[in-house]
């Protein structure tokens, strides 16, 4: 790279613009969408769509909403050209879209264009020439004039070849290629000449497309220069003035959003960026930008893994897995922070709320994903995140201290095996720590209403042991059995329980804090039954503090269970 940059490369020259308005604006309502897919999308790719893989795109477009489709170049290729005609002979327009076809200025093609048109109800015919310094002079080498003459003889010959065909309703549409790249008032000159030839009008218009067809400025610059075209070109109130911006500098959208609040009424542009080069428009990005400021996109994006998959497999190209809004890991914290913030909010939020959710711009509900990628664990990851696995999945709703109790055992896995988790081995993990797995004790209670007395065999393998307690209810009186059984100091510091499901199949979940002669540990506990949960919660608290239950005394026959 060079020192000096300055050398070779120059900077844009912004536009003299005082009085602009456009940072003021606010977009709050959808645009007209064109998708050029099927066309600027299809040319973009190594391998072009063959006709079968253009009708799954046209009609995954349809579905989405568009009204507008660019469905190819039929004066480039048979296969163009067949495409065309498949979708007009077989009736698969519906009614209600607009199809969209490309051609140079050039007469030959023009009229191979038109021919593939015969017969469509209705159709927007885009004409398209150079018109930037570099190639007037470098590739084309023509004039000004001879630019502006090349424009509007082949505007003229649209208007000829139209009237041949009066069952068609046509639209016009002209594009001053490299429009990022001309002079604003020669690119005014050639506009305004094609639309003195076409006369369009306010019931009638005519479609004037502005391309960024190289970026090369910053998106700011662009949108002046379409406030400025907004302002003077001629005959603007027959005028539909559309934008199809390029990506090259990766500004494709700010350079859509800004230039729709700039006076643009209409954008071409690709579902998730394909173009040439670095891409197109994403039309997606642009539309879920609007729907999460509460304005109607018009576009329906609610099962967008479905329509990804469909753009994959016509395009034969991968979508990025960090893509807005689409991409595999774009709802994904592994943040232990990050994580402990969505579960508080999710904990917090009532349904019918507004969307206000840390990390999460859009609910990926809306666009037919589910929560369950929102928090995946790795060696990132905290506390927050391994809980919300375990509710979201499971069912069940750890103590905060709880959590960051189970969080250290988790990770210290993590740390040995290196590689995410899914909420089937955190819960793995969960029940073999807490020894969730094991047989309930059998246990009698009885007491005179006063106390509670309780008579229980705790089994560990091929050992049991009897215990016999007091207390003011069952889980104080199985407390001091242990505490007598063991030799140890047992106390309770902290009891949560809740049930999972309901019914006949509910289970009841026991969270117990326990201290065992000054270690401080948590044990868990489920059954159907409360009383059996908590005391299975006890004996999970007390073994993980270190006892061993094999040692307690040994008896021959277990008491019944209560």
């Amino acid at each position: 790279m060079l020192k000096n940059p300055s050398s070779k490369y120059r900077a844009f020259t912004p536009i003299k613009l005082k009085d602009r308005t456009w940072p003021d604006a606010v977009i709050t309502k959808a645009p007209i969408w064109c998708s050029v897919d099927l066309r600027d999308g299809n040319q973009a790719l190594i391998e072009p769509m063959d006709v079968d893989r253009k009708l799954r795109m046209f009609k995954t477009l349809v579905e989405i909403g568009f009204k507008e489709i660019e469905i190819g170049f039929p004066s480039a290729s048979q296969v163009e050209f067949d495409f065309t005609r498949r979708l007009i002979d077989e009736n698969l327009i519906p009614d209600d879209v607009t199809v969209q076809v490309l051609t140079q200025a050039r007469d030959h093609l023009i009229h191979r264009t038109f021919e593939a048109l015969q017969g469509v109800p209705k159709a927007i015919v885009h004409l398209y020439n150079a018109t930037a310094p570099v190639m007037r002079k470098v590739v084309l080498g023509m004039s000004e004039d001879e630019i502006v003459q090349l424009a509007t003889k082949n505007a003229q010959l649209f208007k000829e070849l139209a009237a041949k065909q009066p069952e068609t309703q046509w639209t016009f549409q002209y594009s001053p290629e490299m429009y990022s790249d001309t002079e604003l008032e020669f690119s005014k000159r050639v506009v305004d000449a094609v639309t003195a030839v076409w006369q369009p009008t306010p019931e009638n218009k005519c479609i004037i497309n502005l391309p960024t067809t190289v970026e090369h400025s910053t998106p700011n610059i662009f949108a002046d220069m379409i406030e400025w075209s907004h302002r003077h070109l001629e005959r603007r109130d027959s005028i539909v003035l559309s934008v199809h911006p390029h990506n090259d500098r990766g500004t494709g959208t700010a350079t859509a959003e800004l230039a729709l609040m700039a006076g643009a009424d209409r954008l071409e542009g690709c579902l998730f960026g394909n173009g040439e080069r670095t891409g197109n428009l994403d039309i997606v990005n642009v539309a879920l930008n609007m729907y999460i400021q509460g304005v109607d996109p018009e576009l329906d994006f609610s099962n967008i893994d479905e329509i990804k998959r469909t753009v994959e497999h016509c395009n034969q190209l991968p979508v990025h897995p960090r893509h807005p809004y689409v991409g595999e890991l774009v709802f994904t914290s592994f943040s232990g922070s990050h994580q402990d913030a969505i579960k508080k909010a999710f904990n917090a939020r009532q349904e019918g709320e507004i969307w206000d959710m840390p990390y999460l711009p859009i609910d990926p509900k809306d666009l037919g994903r589910s929560y369950e990628a929102v928090i995946r664990v790795n060696s990132q990851s905290g506390k927050g995140g391994i809980s919300y696995l375990l509710e979201s999945e499971y069912k069940v709703a750890l103590p905060r201290k709880l959590q960051i109790e189970f969080s250290q055992v988790v990770q210290k896995a993590m740390d040995a095996e290196g590689a995410e988790m899914s909420a089937k081995d955190i819960w793995a993990i969960f029940q073999q720590e807490y020894h969730l797995d094991e047989a309930a004790p059998a246990y009698q209670l009885g007491g005179d209403g006063a106390t509670t007395t309780i008579e229980a065999t705790i089994r560990k393998g091929t050992a049991g042991a009897a215990v016999q307690g007091q207390g003011s209810g069952p889980i104080e009186a199985f407390i001091d059995a242990m505490t007598k059984a063991t030799g140890k100091s047992v106390q309770v510091l902290d009891y949560a329980e809740h049930a999972i499901g309901g019914g006949a199949g509910a289970q009841a979940m026991a969270y117990v804090e326990v201290d065992v002669d000054g270690a401080r540990v948590w044990g868990v506990g489920q059954n159907p039954n409360i009383v059996t949960a908590s005391i299975k919660a006890i004996l999970s608290g007390i073994e993980r503090a270190g006892v061993d239950l094999a040692q307690l005394t040994i008896v021959q026959e277990p008491a019944a269970t209560a």
